[in-house]
């Protein structure tokens, strides 16, 4: 009988261990589920801060294009240069919320498939979203996303603004903007950037050499054609008017706005610092941008002074500007040596181009055009130097795609707008300043105009 009463009692001892370890075991595996969570978790909150962060340094950008092109401009048209400049950030905003991003994201739903995204506006997750809700736990956030996507959209409408200054109409410009940014702009980045065709061919532009820049410069171009040059500039006999900026240290610090922007722009297009790897590689881009801006000024410096005896600042301001576009295609793997090249012969084109320019009698008043379209061209071809999963048929055939869609959608949107507003202010207008005639308004009242 007492054998009886022992024997449970022994046989819930020889068990006890076996439970306590069931339990370790089941605790053990409940913290590592809780630890890859918390990872997953960090990668999310890293990533959308990368975002959140490039953004607002890409935003930046905005007040540095104003400040250049406010600089650039005669005193008379400061005020119109402001005023475009506000607007156009602003209607880009809506339109890329109402129509672009989407359209350049289609993930996987496409119209026309590789081609053509579906239309729609963005929508941002619910307020205090949950892990199990969220979109896309190993990416970042719809917000942070939309924001850092937007900047470089606003920058593309920049980039036409300064080209086309001192002799269009505000309203003209602005409906061009809203296109521009709500859909030509989306669609050609869609192709790259959306998982597209060019996406797929394997064309590489990791922060928008092409996409971005030299689109940007396409659309220029267009509008510039199409605009016509200032009242007199070119003269019949050939001869070039000399119409230079109204402040030049305002130019300055547009110029320096625009270098310190460049980190977000090129660093935030990594689109990911959940890792060592990750954080090492946008350090490493920060590096890179810097050096290539700076190969851009030095050989912008050098180069004018050996052209014009004296060097000139104007160009040693784009020549920085043409290196980071340079170095935007591929800020990742080349060392610092190759990036200083890459942005030094950046210089070089803008030195050389701008004179060229008005040899044809196109009258690009900041010069933009050479900045962002030839050195971008140059950037886009450059990939395959540093980068050995790139190559040089596939970066033309992406470069030509780009260049021949945006420029010819950004033609026929011009010839639209001079056909049904008109785009162009009168000579008179122009001799008069923009400020006075379309906005009633001057930047500098107690100074007369020159």
């Amino acid at each position: 009988m007492q054998l009886k009463k022992i024997l449970p009692l022994a046989a819930i001892a020889a068990l006890l261990p076996g439970l306590a370890l069931a339990q370790e075991a089941e605790a053990v595996a409940d913290a590592m589920e809780a630890v890859t969570a918390l990872n997953t978790e960090m990668v999310f909150i890293m990533n959308s801060l990368l975002f959140l962060v490039g953004g607002f340094l890409v935003f930046f950008m905005a007040a540095g294009f104003c400040m250049l092109e406010t600089g650039l401009v005669r005193s008379k048209n400061a005020t119109m240069q402001a005023t475009k400049n506000v607007a156009l950030f602003s209607l880009a905003t809506i339109a890329y919320f109402l129509i672009g991003f989407n359209l350049m994201y289609p993930l996987g739903d496409w119209v026309i498939e590789g081609w053509l995204g579906g239309i729609s506006p963005t929508v941002l997750e619910p307020v205090g979203v949950a892990l199990e809700d969220v979109d896309d736990i190993e990416y970042a956030s719809i917000g942070s996303d939309f924001i850092f996507q937007l900047m470089f959209c606003a920058a593309v409408a920049s980039i036409v603004s300064g080209a086309v200054a001192e002799r269009i109409k505000l309203w003209p410009f602005l409906a061009f903007v809203v296109i521009l940014t709500g859909v030509i702009y989306p669609i050609q980045a869609s192709w790259s950037w959306g998982e597209g065709f060019l996406d797929e061919m394997g064309f590489s532009d990791f922060a928008g050499s092409s996409i971005v820049h030299a689109a940007g410069g396409w659309a220029a171009l267009a509008g510039v054609i199409v605009l016509g040059a200032r009242y007199g500039k070119y003269s019949s006999d050939g001869k070039v008017t000399v119409m230079p900026g109204s402040n030049l240290p305002l130019a300055t610090l547009g110029m320096f706005i625009l270098w310190l922007g460049w980190f977000g722009f090129n660093g935030g297009s990594q689109l990911a610092m959940g890792t060592i790897s990750d954080v090492a590689d946008v350090s490493r881009i920060f590096s890179n941008t810097n050096t290539a801006a700076a190969g851009g000024a030095v050989t912008a410096l050098i180069l004018s002074t050996l052209l014009y005896k004296k060097p000139d600042l104007t160009m040693v301001l784009n020549g920085a500007l043409a290196g980071l576009v340079s170095i935007t295609a591929e800020p990742l793997t080349p060392g610092l040596g190759s990036a200083t090249l890459i942005g030094a012969v950046g210089g070089v084109i803008v030195v050389l181009t701008i004179p060229l320019l008005d040899k044809f009698k196109i009258d690009d008043v900041v010069g933009a055009i050479p900045v962002h379209l030839f050195a971008g061209l140059w950037g886009t071809m450059a990939v395959p130097l540093t980068n050995s999963d790139a190559s040089f048929v596939t970066q033309f055939i992406g470069m030509a795609a780009i260049g021949i869609f945006m420029f010819f959608a950004s033609l026929v949107v011009w010839l639209i707008l001079k056909a049904v507003m008109g785009i162009r202010v009168s000579d008179e207008d122009q001799v008069t300043g923009l400020d006075k005639t379309e906005m009633g308004m001057e930047a500098y009242p107690e100074f007369s105009n020159r």
